[in-house]
């Protein structure tokens, strides 16, 4: 781990992990296609044994972290992609080969510390007094891990503006996709913003913002709150960092996007509730733990300050800021301090379906291209007014691209899959093991391996995950026993396909979903689903399925003619039934109509099919590759809810679904479909600019 963001990057740049790029760049666009095409190439040094035994497949990827040294517009360098490779994360936890976190054996990665947090929650008592010593000393380093509060000021308040010196346009924040920030691109009217006091920049006109200034994003920043009840203690125990993204609108203000289920939306509706503007602080920069930090799932009531300083091994060093009454990490790169209005009303506001204004206080935010590889929509959020920026003499502004991964935010959540592992297993002894595959972009998709002792253990284990912390959040579940590797995406999936009957063992439930998922009928709430891949024992054989051997996958001739068979319905442009993936089949269609999709599906069940079927079937649009299951993959989890777009053939035991892209005639059984985004993409100039210029960023 290292002290501050300028450390970490001398660290990177010795052991060849960084780039740095002198070309002149926009923050337009042209760092986001830079910085896509280098996460998605091979990471410059291995990781850990341990990453590479957890992510068999994606452990090579990454490229190397960019320091961008000549940014249009602004003074200040952009590092970019600094945890965007198994290494650099290891680096930054400290736990990479030979760093103080490497583990007993010094070969490091992700699980040394995962193995740390699993001492210290197990829940054995000593049994002599020798054992007292040693939990005793054990435990000794966890009273050094809250935050160091500083008199004075810190490295991150050498330059100080306030008033009329306040300049947000200057930073080199960016727009990462063409249609960030243009809410009428995605149906929606434009003027909604017009008349919201602060917004835009007494020096820009409308046609200069659009082309420079709109839909740009701070991605990488820790958002620092307090609890209305804790707005006169000295040490405010509610002390929260959330990672939540911040729209630039004009000199000094910012629109703050938070989920209703995040920390920061809490404390802001206690302000709210109090009728007093939220004091806020958006944090740049600072000891390489805090991003991960500011991510970590953690229960209610711990702080990210205090998992920060168990990271680093010693408290974060705090110093008050400037205007608002929050304390901030000294060795922050730059902070940007404000008030966030309390007059703003709750999101769900659609001016396409209701009367009601947007109110003072909020500004229509988005859209923007999220995680989910998708834009997601504009609603209405609080808008900030800056008060101050802080900012070391020579700050460096982290920012991150977030889309279809691997981004950065792909190894921040590999670093929560095995550090919280420990946690999980204390919440749901029964599991063994479990992984984030990289499609299902973590709520959407987890593996789990369990030591299965009786019928319907699977289940049980399913429900337990879907009332675990963020867990719950989780859309689809796979779970197999401990004769299948569940960080291989392709065993854990031809487990399902062989022991999951579509009818009998694939359990749906309604629940909540992550609030970015498109494809639910309803913002935040949908059908989860659940497959049992474990092999199947007496007592399982419900809803009059009774137990079989495990499904065959096809092969030879009758799979050739099975799959041409598919290919003569109607609309039906590719197929492919991986035999990596047992009984699996993909399917690209031309779609011309509504309902298309479960049509393909229904006229698949009347193909002949010399032996057993295969158990799933996946209809995705003519877009996605059929031959990349893992992009398939992802649009199944992105694109389809069970309750709406699953077809099942009860006779021969299959289930389909429909990921598509949809519109409103594509509701069924009562499930609507709300406003569908479209899929991130870059424009095409600006790839071809990248092309030309692509020699001169010395990336190689």
């Amino acid at each position: 781990m290292y002290k501050d963001l300028r450390t970490m990057v001398a660290a990177f740049e010795a052991s060849g992990e960084l780039v740095r790029v002198r070309e002149p760049v926009s923050p337009v666009l042209e760092i986001t296609e830079i910085a896509d095409r280098a996460s998605k190439s091979p990471a410059p040094n291995p990781p850990s044994a341990s990453a590479q035994r957890n992510d068999p497949r994606f452990h090579r990827l990454g490229g190397p972290a960019l320091l961008f040294e000549n940014v249009r517009g602004s003074d200040t360098p952009v590092l970019i992609n600094a945890f965007g490779s198994y290494r650099r994360m290891e680096m930054a936890l400290g736990c990479a080969e030979g760093q103080a976190r490497s583990g007993p054996d010094g070969k490091g990665g992700f699980d040394a510390i995962g193995a740390i947090i699993g001492e210290l929650v197990k829940p054995q008592p000593p049994r002599s007094f020798g054992e007292a010593l040693a939990k005793a000393k054990q435990f000794a380093p966890l009273l050094k891990i809250g935050p160091k509060r500083l008199r004075g000021l810190g490295p991150c308040q050498q330059v100080v503006e306030t008033g009329d010196a306040i300049d947000l346009t200057r930073l080199p924040i960016l727009r990462c996709w063409p249609l960030d920030g243009d809410f009428a691109s995605v149906g929606y009217p434009g003027g909604i913003n017009d008349g919201v006091p602060g917004l835009g920049h007494p020096s820009i006109n409308a046609e200069t913002w659009e082309r420079d200034v709109r839909g740009r994003y701070i991605t990488l920043a820790g958002i620092h709150t307090v609890h209305a009840d804790d707005r006169d203690s000295p040490k405010p125990a509610s002390h929260n960092i959330g990672m939540y993204r911040v729209q630039l609108l004009g000199k000094d203000r910012v629109a703050m996007h938070w989920h209703v289920h995040h920390d920061g939306a809490a404390h802001w509706r206690s302000w709210k509730k109090l009728g007093q503007p939220m004091p806020v602080a958006i944090v740049l920069g600072g000891p390489s733990v805090l991003p991960y930090g500011a991510t970590a799932p953690l229960p209610p009531g711990i702080s990210e300050l205090l998992m920060a300083g168990f990271l680093n091994g010693k408290g974060i060093r705090l110093v008050r800021a400037k205007t608002v009454p929050l304390w901030v990490p000294a060795d922050a790169e730059m902070v940007i301090e404000g008030w966030v209005s309390h007059e703003a009303g709750v999101i769900g506001w659609d001016p396409r379906e209701t009367d009601e204004p947007l109110g003072e206080g909020a500004v229509f935010e988005g859209p923007f291209g999220d995680h989910t590889g998708f834009y997601s929509m504009p609603d209405r959020y609080p808008v900030v007014r800056v008060s101050a920026v802080t900012r070391r003499t020579d700050a460096v502004y982290p920012t991150t691209v977030v889309g279809l991964p691997p981004q950065e935010d792909y190894y921040l959540g590999k670093a929560t899959e095995r550090l919280f592992l420990p946690l999980l297993k204390v919440l749901v002894p029964d599991i063994e093991d479990y992984d984030l595959p990289m499609f299902g972009a973590f709520h959407n998709c987890a593996f789990i391996r369990i030591k299965k002792h009786y019928p319907m253990q699977a289940r049980r284990v399913m429900h337990a995950i879907w009332g675990a912390g963020q867990m719950a959040w989780t859309k689809t579940i796979f779970v197999v026993d401990e004769s299948v590797d569940v960080h291989d995406t392709t065993a854990v999936l031809r487990a399902a396909a062989a022991n999951c009957h579509p009818v009998r063992d694939v359990e749906r439930v309604l629940g909540p979903l992550d609030i970015l998922d498109h494809a639910a009928p309803r913002l935040g709430s949908g059908t989860k689903l659940g497959f049992d891949g474990t092999p199947r024992w007496t007592g399982e054989d419900i809803d009059g399925e009774p137990i079989a051997p495990p499904r065959p996958a096809l092969s030879g001739d009758a799979r050739e003619r099975y799959l041409a068979g598919v290919r003569t319905i109607e609309g039906v442009r590719e197929t492919a039934l991986p035999v990596e993936l047992g009984g699996w089949l993909l399917v690209s269609i031309e779609k011309t109509r509504p309902g298309q999709g479960r049509e393909v599906l229904e006229a698949v069940w009347r193909v002949a099919c010399e032996g057993e079927p295969p158990a799933f079937v996946v209809v995705v649009d003519r877009n996605v590759d059929v031959a990349d299951f893992d992009r398939v993959l992802f649009h199944w989890c992105a694109n389809s809810d069970a309750g709406r777009d699953a077809v099942v053939d009860r006779e021969r035991g299959r289930l389909g679904f429909d990921a598509t892209g949809k519109d409103a005639g594509d509701a069924h059984a009562g499930q609507a479909v709300r406003a569908w985004p479209p899929i991130i993409e870059m424009d095409v100039a600006t790839r071809e600019l990248v092309d030309r210029k692509w020699s001169s960023y010395g990336i190689g």
